[in-house]
């Protein structure tokens, strides 16, 4: 594995999301001085928390898999995330609701699993069922190692025993095909595949590789953390700064100082100058090339995954039909997906991910009042509506949607908004995040393992890159993965193995006012 050359005593990270925020421990546990930079007032990037009125909203994702990949972080410096952090499992991981009425309880444990299927489709599905997870199981096993917790410098890195398993695995077929070898059920298929969504890809166009997310969802478990998502970033710089990392808020990165192939410091757009033995740019890929001065050339043009429209609404009721997680699919399936990537229409008859987290903390709305984010996938701002479109679009938007809402009965919705934000493409544009959309660069074959964009930048002998820009990709774990894999491309560790941390100095946070638009983790 190529390293970051001469010396690394002292680290800028610049991004306090996720994946900076888990590079940080990492590099910590490992000996490293580390300086934390961070444009907003607080940690968290995308992961963020707003109050609107007295509710306290997640800006960013909303479920939480594969903790153990968190703790991996909080391990690093000696420390806990179930000591920081409160989790709750969630049983039913997700509700599935459908068109023709009828909904399924999705849970992670397999025989309560096997159940609620053989009562929903039979007991054919359920025995299929029991295969698909056999068979997701060994995917994840296959893939995880190997594909997705590495560094990659080449892709002949591929041409590995591991490859042949996945081959044999089938994971070079189409994501929905083999899917449908195992369910027949129309609606189960869509419970296993709509997770190619994240990958910003149809699930009839995605490898059958990408339903390791679909383990994740669906075998792994599905978490809730008290206080929100946010709590994750919040307690990972609590740890952070207790291991003594010098945390630095509100501050915007404006330049890089380089020569003889190596930036010497990190300048700040207030003036201030930071030495620095090496750099981690956690921030938004674009962000991270214009600190750079340059993209690499690459032979096609990036392409994104696909925006989304969320609307955080705190009402004075909610509806018992809904879980903590609640798909709620429409009828159109294929056409959605079509709309989504390739012609930029808006959903004409949406599929939507509704989160109720004042379920299991109702501390995050006042008494007697509910919190629930509604986020409707739209096309990103390449193939759809341009980000000023959606000044006017996005309120006409927002009323469909609730109007949707209430045909699928969530009856009075509309009057029972208290508090609401809407997010837009618009948001995101504003916020620095390409083809205005929060899930970055898609994971076409040719945007993925060895060929997504490299962590090591050419050219200069000290910079990495981490965030779901560049390896792994995008999502959660990933970009907990993709911080652990830019701290061992600076201390030349596998990155997995948690390293016992060393004694470290009193901690020091400074917060300054902030600066607008700069750089934060695209987690």
């Amino acid at each position: 594995m190529r390293t970051v050359s001469g010396p690394t005593d002292h680290v800028v990270v610049v991004g306090a999301g996720l994946s900076g925020l888990a590079c940080a421990l990492h590099l910590l546990g490992a000996g490293r001085r580390v300086t934390l930079v961070e444009r907003d007032s607080g940690p968290g990037g995308r992961a963020g928390q707003v109050r609107m009125g007295g509710y306290r909203v997640d800006t960013g994702p909303t479920v939480l898999t594969m903790p153990d990949l968190a703790d991996e972080a909080f391990a690093a410096v000696g420390d806990s995330l179930h000591r920081r952090v409160e989790l709750t499992p969630l049983h039913p991981a997700y509700r599935a609701a459908f068109a023709d009425g009828t909904s399924l309880d999705v849970h992670t444990d397999g025989e309560a699993m096997e159940a609620e299927v053989r009562r929903f489709a039979g007991p054919a599905e359920a025995a299929g069922y029991r295969r698909l997870r056999q068979w997701l199981e060994r995917l994840y096993r296959a893939q995880m190692r190997r594909f997705i917790d590495t560094n990659f410098d080449s892709p002949f890195q591929l041409l590995h025993p591991d490859l042949a398993r996945l081959a044999a695995l089938g994971g070079f077929g189409r994501l929905d095909s083999r899917i449908g070898g195992f369910l027949q059920d129309e609606r189960l298929r869509r419970v296993f595949s709509f997770q190619a969504l994240y990958a910003g890809v149809a699930p009839a166009r995605a490898l059958a590789a990408y339903a390791v997310i679909a383990y994740m969802d669906t075998v792994a478990g599905v978490w809730f953390p008290k206080g929100g998502m946010h709590a994750l970033p919040r307690a990972m710089a609590d740890a952070a700064a207790g291991a003594g990392a010098e945390l630095r808020y509100g501050c915007e990165v404006s330049a890089l100082e380089r020569s003889a192939g190596r930036v010497r410091a990190v300048r700040l757009a207030s003036g201030e100058r930071i030495p620095c033995d090496a750099v981690v740019l956690s921030c938004e890929l674009s962000t991270a090339h214009r600190l750079l001065g340059r993209a690499p050339r690459r032979p096609v043009a990036l392409r994104h995954s696909p925006s989304a429209v969320i609307l955080h609404a705190g009402t004075d009721r909610t509806w018992p039909q809904l879980a903590h997680h609640t798909l709620s699919f429409g009828a159109a399936w294929e056409s959605t997906f079509d709309e989504l990537t390739r012609t930029g229409s808006l959903m004409s008859d949406p599929s939507l991910l509704i989160t109720r987290p004042t379920a299991h903390d109702p501390s995050l709305a006042p008494p007697d009042r509910h919190l629930h984010y509604v986020l409707a996938p739209c096309p990103n701002t390449d193939v759809g509506p341009s980000a000023a479109a959606w000044r006017d679009l996005g309120p006409r938007y927002r009323d469909s949607l609730v109007a949707e809402l209430e045909r699928r009965g969530l009856d009075g919705f509309a009057d029972s908004v208290e508090q609401e934000q809407l997010v837009t493409p618009l948001d995101w544009t504003a916020q620095g995040h390409a083809a205005g959309g929060p899930f970055s660069v898609s994971h076409t074959f040719a945007q993925t393992g060895p060929f997504r964009p490299r962590n090591l930048v050419r050219g200069l002998d000290n910079v990495v890159l981490a965030g779901c820009g560049t390896t792994p990709g995008v999502g959660v774990p990933t970009v907990l993965v993709s911080g652990k894999l830019a701290a061992a491309r600076v201390t030349g560790g596998t990155g997995r193995r948690a390293a016992v941390a060393r004694p470290r100095p009193a901690a020091r946070t400074v917060a300054s006012t902030p600066t607008g638009a700069g750089a934060h983790d695209p987690s």
